[in-house]
């Protein structure tokens, strides 16, 4: 008895023991014990290491943080990101003024309503009559659209669309966790939805607080999942009509075709509405767009080793995966009538699933044998939809696919395969949880290599905030910063193509771009752009340089710490003696020249006037522009300070992150 019972305490501690071991290791994400980031392997300082990683994993370093960093410990500082616990309490207090942020989706319809829905709502209820509106005189259509908008209290999607913007400018800012909006970002690229698609786009807000945003550091299935059924992307790639034959419906679908043989020979007015409607009511069929997509550039990737089949068979296996009726109108409207029919109460012993917004109709599924990758599909539901996701989100493809895009975004365009290769395996032992290939990734020399140093070149987004981060700015008027941001050539949320914004140095640079991103930053530094705050003088500690050239040297290193800016200084000091370069820049910026060229490559000669070339430098002993203006030379004077910022900010090694 007692041998029995020492036995069963045995086995009992083992048990709290892997138990314990288990939850902190998936709850409190820490290091292999002992480890440390292998930077000095590399050759590379605290501080150094500290500059790489807070380039990489946040939207720009801040002033006074590598100190920050390298005092905590470079280890420390990227387990609690990646944990993304710390308080935003005064990011917080700024978001409160966005109401539509907090939305559900059907509260969003309702109260940010489509252009269309709102004329159709107005026909209904008698307050524009159709036949007497005269389109062509448009601002009386839109006075009366606009009358009864403010009649029902109903706002324009275009004032969602600012807060929905506006929070991103101030969450990349603002954040204390970093990181988590920096994958955030990243996830919504990956999965990319598109406010130019009308449909989606006033579901694109939740679609990121709900979908991306809490599963950023989690099991990469949940973002798949949670991605499949969220309304944006069921609109998006059009999988919310796609549907099959289901043989306990069939009957159903016989009636719908007497009522569309009845309605082609009613020859009237109403009859011929009646069967436009029901034919457009029946555009539905098998859709391969999600399937495709969710194979190519969700998961497995292009080189996956799928086929077309494999396609069209998990087409099927997705059909009846579309939206519960969250509003009255358009398509999503229709399936309200089938539910009524149904009834509510039995949605579930019917085989309908109903989960938030996502609804699995049943009735549109094809529950024929399907074969998807080798594996069979017989006739499961919904079930079989959840198996082929979480078998397509935990495939070798995939597990090779991700780390890759993973390295790319956070290492260089090219990253070392023996990296991928880590991180790949990590990715397939851990079910696909993120946080660990992240680690995984973070503890490899790879990662330190010097070759791999600001290799990375900022988006115009990530240039933008990086630049209002370092100079310790205030940001009153975020739309105002994104406006900039999409002349750079990067419009938020409005990338068409299911892709994402491309993440290599090729697609962003370019002539133009460059222009444009000079431009933008002596516009800011000359205060310029409303609604953003700082003091160039106070970055300084109040300091005033003796002249444009120490100027030009000391904000080098204060904009780009821990950088060698020797050459930077070299190449950049020509165009300190030019009185016209704000109006040069802009100029040559509006014929914005589509010419790539390589960032290695790049040559300041494109930011000055063909006049400037090869000009010798003209300084005096002590750094002061030989006969300049008196205004120019006297450093009392805050524009030449302004000047000299706004030409770092232009220059090709801030670009670089």
């Amino acid at each position: 008895m007692k041998k029995s019972f020492l036995l069963f305490s045995g086995i009992l501690m083992m048990v709290a023991f892997l138990t314990l071991s288990s939850f902190f290791a998936n709850n409190n994400q820490t290091l292999v014990a002992g480890a440390k980031f292998p930077y000095k392997q590399a050759g590379l300082k605290d501080r150094q290491a500290a500059a790489h990683l807070l380039g990489r994993f946040t939207y720009g370093v801040t002033p006074n943080q590598i100190d920050e960093v390298v005092n905590m410990g470079l280890e420390k500082w990227f387990v609690q990101q990646l944990n993304a616990q710390l308080p935003n309490d005064s990011l917080n207090f700024l978001l409160k003024e966005f109401d539509g942020l907090s939305m559900s989706n059907k509260e969003i319809s309702e109260k940010f309503p489509r252009g269309p829905e709102v004329l159709r709502m107005a026909i209904k209820e008698g307050y524009i009559n159709k036949d007497d509106v005269d389109k062509s005189d448009k601002s009386n259509y839109r006075k009366q659209l606009q009358e009864y908008m403010q009649l029902k209290g109903l706002r324009p999607e275009r004032e969602l669309f600012n807060q929905f913007i506006s929070q991103k400018v101030l969450r990349a800012v603002y954040t204390n966790n970093q990181l988590q909006e920096v994958m955030t970002d990243f996830w919504f690229n990956h999965f990319n939805v598109s406010i130019t698609k009308p449909q989606c786009a006033q579901f694109i807000p939740v679609f990121e607080r709900d979908a991306i945003r809490p599963n950023v550091f989690g099991k990469f299935e949940n973002l798949v999942l949670a991605t499949a059924k969220s309304p944006a992307m069921l609109l998006y790639l059009d999988n919310f009509n796609s549907s099959g034959k289901n043989d306990e419906f069939e009957n159903q679908g016989n009636q719908f075709q007497k009522r569309l043989e009845k309605a082609a020979k009613d020859t009237s007015e109403e009859g011929k509405m009646i069967f436009e409607k029901l034919k457009k009511g029946n555009s539905q069929g098998l859709n391969e767009n999600y399937a495709r997509e969710v194979m190519e550039l969700h998961t497995l990737g292009v080189d996956g080793g799928y086929t077309q089949n494999d396609v069209t068979q998990a087409a099927r296996v997705l059909t009846g995966w579309t939206i519960y009726p969250i509003s009255d109108y358009g398509q999503i409207g229709a399936m309200k009538k089938v539910i009524e029919r149904i009834g509510e109460d039995k949605l579930t012993e019917r085989g309908f699933v109903h989960e938030g917004d996502f609804l699995f109709a049943i009735n549109r599924h094809d529950n024929k044998t399907k074969t998807v990758l080798g594996q069979k599909f017989d006739g499961g539901g919904y079930n079989e939809g959840v198996q082929l996701l979480t078998m397509l989100a935990n495939h070798k493809s995939t597990a090779n696919f991700i780390s890759k895009k993973l390295a790319i975004r956070f290492v260089s365009d090219n990253p070392p395969q023996s990296l991928i290769d880590k991180m790949a395996k990590t990715f397939l032992s851990s079910q696909g949880d993120i946080r660990q290939v992240l680690l995984t990734m973070v503890t490899s020399v790879e990662f330190w290599n010097k070759d791999v140093l600001r290799e990375k070149i900022k988006s115009p987004f990530e240039l933008a905030i990086s630049t209002i981060r370092v100079l310790g700015a205030d940001v009153k008027n975020p739309i105002q910063l994104n406006q900039l941001v999409t002349k750079m050539g990067q419009q938020m949320y409005y990338y068409q193509a299911p892709t994402g914004f491309p993440d290599k140095a090729q697609y962003w640079i370019n002539t133009g771009s460059l222009l444009n991103r000079m431009n933008f930053g002596l516009a800011l530094a000359a205060k310029k752009v409303p609604g953003i705050y700082f003091d160039l003088a106070v970055l300084n500690h109040n300091k005033e340089p003796e002249s444009a050239q120490q100027a030009l040297e000391v904000y080098c290193k204060l904009l780009m710490p821990e950088r060698n800016v020797t050459e930077t200084v070299k190449r950049l000091t020509p165009l300190l003696t030019d009185p016209n370069l704000i109006d040069k820049v802009k100029q040559a910026a509006s014929k914005n020249e589509i010419k790539e060229v390589q960032l290695n490559e790049m040559d300041d000669n494109a930011m000055m006037g063909d006049n400037q070339k090869n000009k010798k430098e003209r300084f005096n002993k002590n750094g002061v522009v030989k006969n300049a203006p008196i205004q120019q030379a006297s450093f009392a004077n805050s524009s030449m300070l302004s000047q000299v910022v706004g030409i770092i900010i232009g220059s090709p090694e801030f670009q670089r992150k």
